[in-house]
């Protein structure tokens, strides 16, 4: 189980990254960002589990990356992976924070900003 302040301290660790908060309607959407081309390539988000087709009406934490195509459709028959919320579906993945490990969910981040760093 990971928790969206570890995220933010290995990208802080890892890649000088500090998470942005840009919206005053949805404040704990943060946003992971490259400090050199400001491409995301990380959004935390804390959505109703309906939004996403799960059973319930609380929230939960999400974490969408970006992803090589070939791998999204493999990604997403595992449990804690969903297509995308608000993202390019082919290019972009939902993981629910509580459903995967912390050292795959740190490997996917770890690509999410090789992918976004052009």
């Amino acid at each position: 189980m990971m928790k969206r302040e570890e995220i933010f301290e290995h990208v802080k660790e890892k890649y000088n990254t500090t998470p942005d908060y840009p919206w005053d309607k949805l404040p704990d959407y943060a946003v992971l960002r490259h400090d050199e081309n400001d491409k995301w390539y990380g959004l935390i988000m804390n959505v109703e589990k309906n939004k996403l087709n799960l059973d319930g009406d609380d929230k939960v934490d999400i974490l969408d990356i970006k992803c090589k195509p070939e791998f999204v459709g493999s990604l997403q028959k595992e449990e804690g992976f969903l297509p995308a919320y608000h993202m390019n579906k082919e290019h972009w993945i939902s993981v629910v924070l509580h459903k995967q490990t912390k050292k795959k969910i740190m490997e996917l981040l770890d690509e999410s900003y090789k992918l976004t760093k052009e």
